[in-house]
């Protein structure tokens, strides 16, 4: 479900892919991989963990286009061996309960790049192995609950001297971007809307997020605390560049990222109101018990499989993604900026290995941090095939 799905989710999950031919790795114990690699700390000593999925593909080819040799991890060793052999690069594997392993596993590590959904389950485990490491942590997260976590690990990341940088893909770079763009455009705004619309392809692992979430509540930010709304309960009116057109809320991550990057209190995200997303409203007001129903969940599992593992190179190719945020002071001033990038896919992985180049290059700053605190709005402005445009 292309459109409902894309509203409600984080775009970053590790998701399954069909595995092209490969030459086979030749077998070596895990502790020898350690070795050979902590005796050569370079400028491409970066761990992409969950590197076996639809968006850790995309990622490894971002990190070769830009001439870097990332270390490929995650869970299952035989499908990290398969995707570290198919493009010349080292495998590691840990299991996320095991944080002896996590930690050796980041032995001769500067920066992990977390691809591995859900973040809610994936960030603590490799956080905390930072921290006792070292180790800076970027990842592509859109979840709320997974960013504020992260962010009350502020003070032992400053102790330790490493950033801690959740979201760095669309979400929530492109959103970030746009909402400290129009917050700074006012004096005192306190409140901020963010419209979305164009995130239409879909993945496996991204179908079966969204299907999780159908017959939850809608969370926003109100007085700097969340709340719950109902699905259709909050909509507004965005011009994503054709036009006014109806957006209604959705969860997003911004609910926690905007308020650390520009401080106003209450947030709403919003998406365009496709028929898809209407479909999506009402099987998440009316038909949220019948989901969770085993008959109904092995249905949905098997249409799951049908899906293609992501978006075709030419449906990225030839999609973009609109954000548009609108802020508003106690005075009814508003502000409200337009922006554009290409395919949300294929713009997540160019702009997690641009900020985790830039960190491997010693651009980063202590703590939790948003892209923008890290490297201000001319970071995101700056992104290859990035528009933007003030619309008031």
């Amino acid at each position: 479900m292309p459109g409902a799905a894309q509203s409600a989710m984080s775009l970053g999950a590790s998701e399954c892919f069909e595995q092209e031919p490969i030459v086979a790795c030749t077998e070596f114990s895990q502790t020898e991989v350690f070795e050979t690699r902590s005796s050569r700390l370079t400028r491409d000593s970066i761990l992409i963990y969950g590197a076996t999925g639809f968006t850790g593909r995309l990622v490894i080819q971002q990190a070769l286009a830009r001439g870097l040799h990332p270390t490929i991890a995650g869970r299952d060793r035989a499908r990290v061996m398969a995707a570290a052999s198919s493009a010349g690069l080292e495998p590691r594997w840990a299991s996320l309960d095991d944080s002896r392993r996590l930690g050796e596993m980041l032995d001769g590590i500067k920066v992990v790049l977390n691809v591995a959904g859900p973040f809610r389950t994936s960030a603590p485990p490799l956080v905390l192995a930072c921290l006792e490491r070292s180790v800076h942590y970027l990842d592509l997260t859109g979840e709320y609950a997974s960013i504020e976590w992260i962010a009350a690990q502020t003070a032992q990341a400053e102790a330790r001297g490493i950033m801690l940088m959740p979201g760095v893909g669309f979400d929530i770079v492109a959103t970030d971007c746009a909402a400290v763009c129009a917050a700074r455009s006012l004096s005192a705004p306190s409140t901020l809307s963010i419209g979305l619309t164009g995130l239409n392809a879909i993945s496996r692992g991204s179908a079966q997020s969204v299907l999780e979430q159908y017959g939850d509540l809608v969370m926003v930010r109100r007085n700097g605390q969340r709340t719950r709304v109902a699905p259709g309960e909050l909509v507004e009116e965005f011009d994503f560049g054709a036009g006014s057109r109806r957006a209604t809320a959705i969860t997003w991550a911004d609910i926690a990222s905007a308020g650390y990057s520009t401080g106003i209190p209450d947030v709403t995200v919003y998406y365009e109101e496709t028929p898809m997303i209407r479909l999506g409203l009402l099987a998440g007001r009316y038909g949220g018990a019948l989901f969770n129903a085993p008959l109904v969940s092995a249905w949905q599992n098997m249409m799951i499989g049908l899906l293609a593992t992501g978006p075709s190179p030419s449906q990225r190719a030839h999609s973009r993604a609109v954000v548009v945020a609108r802020a508003m002071n106690s005075e009814g001033q508003c502000a409200e900026v337009r922006l554009e990038t290409p395919e949300v896919y294929s713009f997540t992985a160019s702009t997690a290995m641009a900020i985790a180049d830039r960190v491997l290059a010693g651009d980063h700053r202590p703590g939790f941090q948003t892209p923008s605190s890290a490297f201000g709005v001319e970071f995101g402005l700056a992104l290859p095939g990035v528009t933007f445009a003030r619309v008031k």
